[in-house]
């Protein structure tokens, strides 16, 4: 199954300052991931072109960096998960600037499509706007507070993680 997964949002704010936090991505330094609701983004050799990590179950390696600009990944988690995504900026005004993330991918194996279609297409739509939101709420007074829809509450419900029982002597 072919996948194209785009969201896009348009801040009220130079590129230069949203570069800055851009560039936090995926380091100690996020100023976008949305690690309190969460799996942290993280990469074993940091934020460079080769670098492995992911977040939560999803895996994948940096296959191209343009600081400021944009960050390429190639999945490798789930199996069956073939192509990329992608988070970049652009300017459109000199105070207006436009984050896009987009997914390009294929799915090759009827247990990934239905892993996309039915968990990961709805956990990923409400994690990326939660990081767009996280962005713009960098340069904006009023908070945009994460809403969450009945699907996405039950998904991470179900997934959730639960504490690992240890033997009590």
């Amino acid at each position: 199954m072919q996948v194209i997964n785009i969201h896009k949002r348009k801040l009220q704010e130079s590129v230069e300052k949203v570069a800055l936090l851009f560039d936090t991505l995926g380091t100690d330094e996020d100023q976008i991931w949305p690690v309190a609701n969460w799996p942290a983004m993280r990469f074993r050799k940091g934020v460079q072109v080769g670098s492995k990590g992911g977040h939560g179950f999803i895996r994948y390696t940096i296959i191209a960096l343009t600081v400021g600009e944009r960050i390429t990944f190639q999945f490798t988690k789930p199996d069956n998960f073939i192509g990329t995504h992608s988070f970049f900026i652009k300017a459109i005004s000199e105070n207006e600037t436009e984050i896009t993330h987009e997914i390009k991918m294929r799915t090759a194996s009827l247990k990934a499509s239905v892993l996309w279609l039915f968990v990961i297409r709805w956990l990923h739509d409400a994690l990326l706007e939660e990081a767009f939101d996280n962005l713009e709420n960098r340069f904006m007074e009023v908070k945009k507070i994460p809403k969450y829809s009945f699907w996405v509450h039950f998904l991470r419900n179900t997934f959730k993680r639960k504490p690992v029982q240890t033997k009590q002597n």
